[in-house]
């Protein structure tokens, strides 16, 4: 039976990503590195597997089949696997497969325009293999597309995430809630934007009469620290160079860039590291305000 037409007519719920991924390939704007970053059992390899069959099998039939299959040759799925010598070991990307990806890499695809590879559970790399892996998202092969899945964006150095373009996967939950979670989403990362504003322009009275408001709660005190993160991510990507379409928010595009110019590239990358301690010592149980305060210290009072 041949394929679907349409490559992600089988996607359900994430209408933004998909309509971005449509527009990189009709426009042949098409990044050499992908984020695809949303909790497990949401489609995020599914859509992975669908964006590689609209870049290497457009016109559909036996070759769009092969993609689906696993078996055509431009298109590699790298998975976590057990030591070498150890068959019941722990799963894991080891440097072994990233070496693997980067000899395919540099030959020329056989079948099609493009040659895929997806990283499936990339959050699962050894310590040492987003190291040897940045080369290669550095100086990405031609006509190559390297598509990272992974729950969390943490999960990875932000030295590997700033040469990436970020695609979101939200839960897919009933219709009438859908609505709900982008508003909740949006309102949180509002309220932590203006927080950390608030406390560059006034000082250490902001932090206390923030974090006196927020309280105990833990699950907020995560959503801060993320959206921070991700903050802080997009001002790398912009250092870097990246296209503004790749940021988080990429709707405050204005204020990014101004928050970037009187911003060196060595806060950045400190501020990111203070945001993976915060993120570590709420794990450990510390204090949920005593973190955000000594955060927002590290992220905001130097610039006050």
């Amino acid at each position: 039976m041949a394929a679907e037409p349409d490559p992600f007519a089988a996607i359900r719920g994430h209408a933004a990503a998909v309509d971005r991924l449509r527009r990189a390939v009709v426009s042949g704007r098409v990044a050499h590195a992908y984020a695809f970053v949303g909790p497990p059992g949401v489609g995020r390899k599914r859509t992975a597997v669908a964006f590689a069959r609209a870049l290497v099998a457009p016109e559909g039939g036996r070759a769009a089949d092969r993609v689906e299959r696993g078996v055509h040759p431009d298109v590699r799925v790298i998975e976590p696997r057990p030591p070498e010598h150890n068959p019941r070991g722990p799963l894991a990307l080891r440097i072994e497969s990233i070496r693997q990806l980067e000899r395919l890499a540099v030959l020329r695809p056989l079948e099609g325009r493009w040659k895929v590879f997806i990283v499936d559970e990339a959050d699962r790399m050894t310590a040492a293999t987003p190291q040897a892996f940045l080369k290669t998202l550095e100086e990405p092969p031609a006509h190559t597309v390297i598509i990272l899945v992974l729950e969390q964006l943490r999960s990875l150095p932000a030295t590997v995430l700033s040469r990436c373009h970020i695609v979101r996967f939200s839960p897919v939950v009933a219709e009438g809630t859908v609505a709900l979670l982008p508003a909740g989403a949006g309102d949180g990362r509002d309220r932590g934007l203006s927080w950390l504003a608030e406390v560059e322009a006034e000082g250490a009275d902001a932090i206390l009469k923030g974090a006196e408001a927020l309280g105990r709660d833990r699950q907020a005190a995560e959503r801060m620290i993320e959206t921070w993160w991700l903050w802080y991510r997009d001002m790398l990507w912009t250092h870097a160079g990246g296209d503004p379409a790749g940021a988080v928010f990429a709707d405050r595009a204005d204020a990014l860039r101004a928050r970037v110019q009187r911003t060196s590239l060595d806060e950045v990358v400190g501020a990111l590291a203070a945001c993976r301690e915060a993120w570590h010592a709420l794990q450990g149980n510390v204090n949920p305000r005593l973190t955000l305060e000594i955060l927002l210290s590290r992220l905001a009072l130097p610039a006050a």
